[in-house]
Order: C-alpha cells, then structure tokens, then sequence
C-alpha cells in the first residue's frame, strides 16, 4: 500500500545513539591528549587508567564509569563535563555571547577576538611588545634562537620551564611524578604571571604545550608579542633526539606518529602568535636574522 505525504524516516536506536556518544568521548580523550603532547602511557601514568582500557575508550569501544572520567578529566586538567558535554554551564550573558560568536565566520571571529582585546586588555597591549615570546615544539628552536635574540635586543632571555623548576624547587622531570599535568600546568601559570610582573622586556622560551592551555595562552597572546617557531617533522624529532630530550615520547615506537598527531592538534592555536618562522634547512644565524625581522624590538637592534 502506497501512503502519500509521508517521509520515510530513520530512527536511530538507543544503541546506536550509545555507540555514537562513546565514539565522541574516544575522539575528545584523544583530541586533549595530543594538544597537551600526553601519549597514553603518560596519561595512563596520571589518572591511573590503564594504557589498554585508553585504547578501547578512544577507539569509541569504553564504557566509561564517572570514577574514570574524573580521573581523566583530573589528568587533563579539564571539568569532567568537558569530555561528555559540547559546552560548560555558562552565566546567561556568557553563554548568550558564545552562541553568537559561533554563528561568525573565521574572519569575524577573529575580528571579534581583536576588538575584545583591544577593549578589555589595552593595559596589557601596551606593553607586550617589549616582551618576546616564543611557541612552538619542541626542537624548533625556542632556546637556541630565544638565547642569541635577546643577546641582540640587549634583554633577558628566560625559559619559562626553568622558571618553573626555580620557583618550585625540583626538576621538571619530578614536577610531573609528584603532581602530573594538571599540577605543572598551574605552576606554569603563577610563573608566567610573575615573569610578566617582573619583566617589561624579555625573550621568553615558552613549553610546547602552552598553547593548549586556553586560559594561559590568552594569557600570553595579550601580554607578549608571540612568534611560532616551526620546522618539519623529522627536524623538531632530530633536534629533540640530538638534545637528548624524547619528552614526551620516551619509551614510544610511533613517536614520529605521535609528533605528527601533537602538531596537527595544535597547528591552529600556534597560528594565533603575531608571527611565524620556519626554522627548517636554516642555520641558527639565517633563522635569527629572518626572527629579528619579525620583533617590534627587532627593527631597531637589526
């Protein structure tokens, strides 16, 4: 029998709205890991989740308790909703402007962006274009090319990692083994926030992963003038490898893969610096000559 006016309909059963969800929380997990350069065996290390029930929870198979979402959630130093829900609670003013700010294309967004800025953070403007600050992975360059900048500019090169290490009174390396990401990330903080007190001028190092950390890269996109340093793939893995530093790929046979999956997690947030160099096939004199160009205090010390 032929029923006109009708639409035949799909209906999706509890099951597959189920699988779809677990799929969502898979593909946020492992979206937070690589921003923060965390491969399972480190995120697995600081929420006491095991490295195998990871797996089967990012390939959308795990069915997560809330005991091992917090922990989680803990680990990657967000709120637990953030890995279930699309957004936070919000007050009815802040949720009012981000509906509308996502309703705006990439060039008004980034408009909007510049015009809060400019309104609520002018006091920060003002200043940041004394201090210097360098994204990127690492290998690309940050330490090297931060220390023979400054030297140029005539200001303090500091590396916000061995702030970090000052302040708290131990190695990186056990920051993380006693307090695990989300306690290094809030000493990141507190130490960016004083070296910007302290400092009207400087070149500044900055962690990989600061990028992923919205609160303080805002932070230090109103404050400094930022400039990603990059380069491909198999030069930032050959630096960190000649340095001695697999952080944090230590004990990873894909940690090429894992390289590659961290940059392009976080490709579109080092695109907010004010600047770009590419470090790659350049001598660290070509790369300074190319960064000095790119500095408001560069002009002038050039």
């Amino acid at each position: 029998m032929h029923l006109s006016g009708f639409t035949s309909v799909i209906v999706h059963s509890p099951d597959d709205e189920d699988a779809a969800a677990l799929a969502a929380l898979g593909d946020r997990v492992r979206e937070l890991r690589a921003r923060r350069g965390m491969t399972r065996k480190i995120l697995a290390k600081d929420s006491g989740v095991s490295e195998r029930y990871l797996a089967q929870l990012e390939g959308g198979q795990g069915n997560a308790s809330l005991t091992i979402l917090r922990r989680l959630a803990s680990a990657l130093d967000v709120p637990p909703n953030a890995l279930v829900a699309d957004a936070p609670e919000h007050p009815a003013e802040l949720t009012g402007s981000i509906e509308l700010l996502r309703r705006l294309d990439a060039a008004q967004l980034a408009e909007a962006h510049a015009l809060l800025r400019k309104t609520f953070g002018e006091a920060e403007v003002a200043g940041r274009t004394g201090r210097i600050a360098l994204v990127g992975l690492r290998g690309a360059g940050k330490t090297t090319l931060g220390k023979l900048l400054a030297e140029r500019l005539g200001v303090p090169f500091l590396e916000l990692d061995r702030e970090i290490e000052r302040e708290s009174g131990i190695s990186f390396a056990t920051i993380f083994d006693f307090y695990g990401q989300a306690g290094f990330r809030r000493m990141e903080r507190r130490c960016l926030d004083r070296v910007i007190a302290e400092h009207p001028r400087f070149v500044l190092a900055t962690g990989g992963s600061i990028v992923s950390e919205p609160a303080t890269f805002e932070r230090l996109l109103a404050a400094c003038w930022t400039v990603w340093l990059k380069a491909a793939p198999a030069e930032h893995m050959g630096r960190a490898v000649a340095q001695g530093d697999m952080r944090p790929m230590s004990g990873n046979r894909e940690s090429m893969a894992d390289l590659q999956r961290i940059l392009a997690g976080r490709e579109p947030l080092y695109r907010r610096a004010d600047a770009e160099v590419d470090t790659s096939g350049r001598t660290p004199s070509e790369a300074l000559t190319v960064l000095a160009a790119t500095v408001p205090l560069g002009t002038d010390a050039v």
